[in-house]
């Protein structure tokens, strides 16, 4: 075999090689397209928490509903993604990811009042806790991008809560994200991104000491709370 055959089947090798990664990106992106329009349904439910206290829990239902949509698309992805190859394509599901995250968090918060675990929103979206030989699984980074979307939008919902006349809701809101901030504070980020969105939580946070702040000068607040 001439040099210039050896080099055409290397290659060619590329080539094929090159094919089948484009094929499965291509797999990918129909898929997380199909599972981001359903985030994206979800976030306009759960605008109702904003203005309409009564709406709340039917919000939550119907989330909790389109979550099984997102759990179907996620198990489509792990069937696409090749075992071991989870980082090469991270990219493509991050941000969505990071979006439900959010959802779920938002929604547990609002059904309980509790925080979502790791594990919780990783069950609800079908997928492993636990990094297995770079296996599909929740990203712990982006888990804690999701936690800190949830509290820029507890610290809206903190103001408008006031706007609708409850003054309960702001306190709860405050020890919550208070307890969360003091959380993060004991973790040494390394990721960029992640480390830039958790500088901006003490935005979020005086957002909602104002709030509550408000409420004391102008003795709104709560008589057990005051007390």
């Amino acid at each position: 075999m001439s040099s210039r055959d050896i080099i055409n089947t290397i290659f060619g090798e590329f080539q094929k090689s090159l094919d089948e990664e484009q094929e499965i990106r291509e797999k990918i992106r129909n898929i997380c397209k199909d599972v981001d329009q359903v985030s994206r349904e979800i976030t306009t439910v759960l605008q109702v928490i904003h203005h309409d206290e009564s709406a709340i829990s039917a919000a939550c239902l119907k989330a909790r509903e389109l979550f099984e949509k997102a759990n179907t698309g996620y198990s489509k992805l792990k069937e696409v993604v090749p075992s071991g190859d989870y980082y090469k394509y991270h990219d493509h599901w991050r941000y969505m990811t990071q979006r439900y995250c959010y959802l779920i968090s938002l929604t547990i918060w609002l059904e309980k009042g509790i925080l979502a675990t790791h594990e919780t929103v990783a069950s609800v979206l079908g997928i492993s806790a636990e990094e297995l030989k770079n296996g599909f699984h929740l990203d712990i980074d982006d888990y804690l991008v999701g936690l800190l979307n949830l509290c820029t939008e507890l610290s809206r919902l903190a103001v408008n809560s006031v706007t609708r006349g409850d003054y309960t809701k702001p306190l709860q809101i405050s020890k919550f994200v208070m307890e969360l901030n003091a959380g993060f504070r004991l973790l040494n980020l390394k990721n960029d991104h992640l480390r830039k969105r958790f500088d901006a939580l003490k935005y979020d946070v005086k957002k909602i000491e104002e709030v509550v702040y408000d409420l004391s000068i102008r003795g709104l607040l709560p008589k057990t709370e005051t007390a």
